[in-house]
């Protein structure tokens, strides 16, 4: 495969181009972050947190998953703009303990006001399995959730700011670091929802369920947003990104404590530690693509003048492409065998990666045993929604 010539990201990484000297579009866009003037876009940031300051019972919302992101833009938004913010967390059912503990301690210690919402398992777990069919992506749950939820209640509260975490043209190429990035209905539907919306997913799954179970999943009407005078805007367009040495600050400022994660050096314990699934999600993402998170983490590295392109292969080779220990556990979630999955995933590839299942077997991460058991779909409701897949007319979207 064809790998950007100075950082590691491959030809398979989504929608990843190459300029005449084999350098990635992201490494390209990053380099426009070098001549951004940040001094302006903070005061940016600044008009627009003072035209809703003290307007209402919360200045904004915070969507808060108590990873490295979101805790460190919370506490920008309470320590350096002052700002009132109702903290918002879609629970997707897999927060690990350390970081409900993290959550707790900083929710404390900022003293801000927390809402938790947890969507219906019974739902959860069939639409991992439909999302898995047919993105080889089990997460659709969680992506719309966590972007669509806190707008659902923005409109309740009548809260007309949002403020995310990192911005996206950090990773990808959908967006430039000289555009003004909204995380709005455009960006819902070309990056978060995979191109299957709610009502997609109403059809997909048959009876059992209403629109109304689906409504934390749905992104809100605009005309609703609008009414608000609505912003929704990722806090790393104002300022410039560095998850390093903000998980530093957050770990020195706030007791913040990294974790174990599968396939992810302990360099990097900052990484994704709120979500025990997470090993399988990077796990697919290797078959698939051929690449995982460390890839993506060395290539940060490379990007911050942190690690040489050599050194990052190196610990590329020792971390990447080991079967997690938590697959069996989302096997039961979902009621599938593993030659089901492999064989599910492996229609998901994208070429001219060939596909290889790993023979080495990762280790259960420290807190292994103290994940929640859940009830996993029986094998005959899985068969079910397997067989509708097939003779739907949905594979190829």
């Amino acid at each position: 495969m064809k790998e950007c010539s100075r950082c590691l990201l491959p030809e398979t990484h989504e929608a990843i181009f190459f300029d005449q000297d084999g350098v990635c579009s992201v490494c390209l866009n990053r380099e426009k972050r070098n001549t951004i003037d940040w001094e302006v876009r903070k005061q940016s940031l600044i008009r627009i947190v003072t035209e809703v300051k003290d307007k209402s019972d919360y200045d904004c919302i915070v969507p808060f998953s108590g990873g490295k992101d979101s805790t460190f833009t919370l506490y920008y938004i309470v320590r350096e703009l002052g700002l009132k913010p109702l903290v918002v967390s879609f629970d997707h059912g897999f927060y690990r303990p350390n970081m409900i503990e993290n959550r707790n301690r900083v929710i404390e210690l900022l003293g801000v006001d927390f809402l938790n919402f947890r969507p219906n398992w019974n739902l959860v777990k069939r639409l991992m399995l439909q999302s898995l069919l047919e993105k080889g992506d089990f997460c659709w749950h969680c992506h719309t959730g966590i972007f669509s939820y806190p707008m659902w209640v923005a409109i309740e509260k009548q809260i007309p700011l949002i403020i995310w975490g990192e911005p996206s043209s950090e990773y990808t190429s959908y967006y430039s670091y000289d555009e003004d990035e909204e995380v709005d209905e455009k960006r819902f539907n070309q990056i978060v929802n995979l191109g299957i919306t709610a009502d997609d997913m109403i059809e997909r799954l048959g009876e059992g369920f209403t629109a109304r179970d689906f409504k934390p999943f749905t992104y809100p009407p605009v005309e609703k947003l609008r009414q608000l005078r609505f912003r929704s805007v990722p806090l790393g367009s104002f300022i410039p990104w560095d998850v390093k040495i903000q998980s530093s600050l957050i770990v020195r400022e706030l007791g913040w404590k990294g974790d174990e994660v599968e396939g992810v050096p302990e360099s990097h314990n900052y990484e994704k530690i709120e979500c025990y699934m997470q090993g399988v999600r990077d796990y697919i993402k290797y078959l698939k693509r051929g690449y995982s998170r460390v890839t993506h983490l060395m290539t940060l590295d490379i990007r911050n003048g942190r690690i040489d392109r050599e050194s990052a292969k190196k610990v590329v080779a020792e971390y990447e492409g080991y079967r997690p220990a938590t697959l069996d556990l989302f096997l039961s979630f979902v009621g599938i065998t593993e030659a089901e999955f492999n064989e599910i995933v492996m229609q998901h590839r994208i070429d001219p990666w060939k596909g290889a299942v790993p023979v080495r077997i990762g280790k259960k991460p420290h807190d292994y045993g103290l994940w929640q058991s859940k009830p996993g779909l029986p094998s005959v409701e899985s068969e079910r929604i397997i067989k509708r897949f097939k003779e739907g007319d949905w594979s190829d979207t």
